[in-house]
């Protein structure tokens, strides 16, 4: 993903490890966690306070501190292709607690021979936890794929077991 040179980037240490949050006036852009795949390339781009990041945070807190369920901020997904935001929109329809499989998210998007683009989008979400990604699961309910890494997955599907 290329960021725009107006975004503001923050780094924020959540508690399964330290995360990187990009910001701009559309909203937020993509959170990541430190090395994860498709990190983005930030060299050249500004680190700063936005309103955007701030709110992300703060969520993000409130969610890994098992007082939210769910994200209500404005999101800019225009990174990706108009594939992958009918991906993303579908993840954001994934209740806290409720896991899917990729062929049932590639049917809900009226997709249902594209399990392996679904999975490809999935895996490029730039919006980590706050479309919620880690909730596609393999046909057999394994814990295929994430860009953040397989223990991370498992350690947000454990969270979301004990929801408030």
């Amino acid at each position: 993903m290329k960021i725009p040179t107006t975004a503001r980037l923050s780094r924020w240490t959540s508690p399964l490890g330290p995360m990187l949050l990009a910001g701009h006036d559309a909203g937020l852009l993509g959170v990541w966690f430190e090395q994860q795949k498709h990190y983005p390339d930030v060299a050249g781009l500004a680190f700063g306070d936005h309103p955007a990041v701030t709110e992300a945070q703060a969520q993000l807190a409130a969610y890994f501190a098992g007082e939210r369920t769910h994200f209500s901020m404005t999101l800019d997904a225009s990174s990706g292709t108009a594939f992958q935001q009918s991906v993303w929109r579908a993840l954001l329809d994934i209740p806290c607690g409720v896991t899917i499989s990729y062929s049932t998210l590639s049917q809900q998007i009226g997709r249902p021979s594209a399990v392996r683009a679904v999975a490809a989008a999935v895996g490029r979400n730039p919006l980590s936890i706050v479309v919620p990604c880690h909730r596609v699961l393999g046909s057999n309910g394994s814990l295929t794929g994430y860009a953040g890494g397989v223990d991370r997955k498992a350690a947000l599907l454990n969270l979301e077991q004990r929801k408030p």
